[in-house]
């Protein structure tokens, strides 16, 4: 992901989780990405947003999905540029929303990197198998 940053931000930070998903998990995603880039391109990384409570995007339509989640900023960078990480955009709802409340802080350039994008005309739902596995046999989803 490193190698995709052709401007070098003045810091790193990541589209967050919800607390659920989180919990489910132990870990936010987007948030090991993140610190993973900002190693790799010598930057310091701070988590700038929260993420209110909501469904899940992944259970979301389309149209749903274009509202994007509810983000509030945790903390201020004006004048600063921000590489905003995320693990896979659908609509780019959520990017835009969290690019929309870092702007709000004072934020002077939000950039996006992000690990895959669902292709679009898709629901970005997965597909189960009749075994119960998550894609197809081959293990590609569809």
């Amino acid at each position: 992901m490193a190698a995709l940053i052709t401007d070098t931000p003045d810091l790193v930070t990541w589209v967050p989780t919800t607390v659920e998903r989180r919990g489910q998990r132990g870990f936010d995603q987007a948030e090991v990405l993140a610190m993973s880039v900002a190693t790799a391109t010598d930057r310091p990384c701070r988590r700038m947003l929260t993420r209110a409570p909501g469904p899940f995007q992944t259970r979301l339509g389309a149209r749903e999905r274009r509202r994007g989640p509810p983000f509030r900023a945790r903390s201020t960078a004006t004048g600063l540029r921000v590489l905003l990480v995320d693990d896979v955009t659908t609509t780019g709802a959520s990017l835009s929303t969290a690019a929309g409340e870092l702007r709000a802080t004072g934020v002077a350039v939000v950039s996006a990197v992000v690990v895959a994008a669902t292709p679009p005309g898709t629901t970005g739902h997965r597909v189960r198998s009749p075994a119960g596995s998550i894609g197809s046999p081959r293990g590609r989803t569809r």
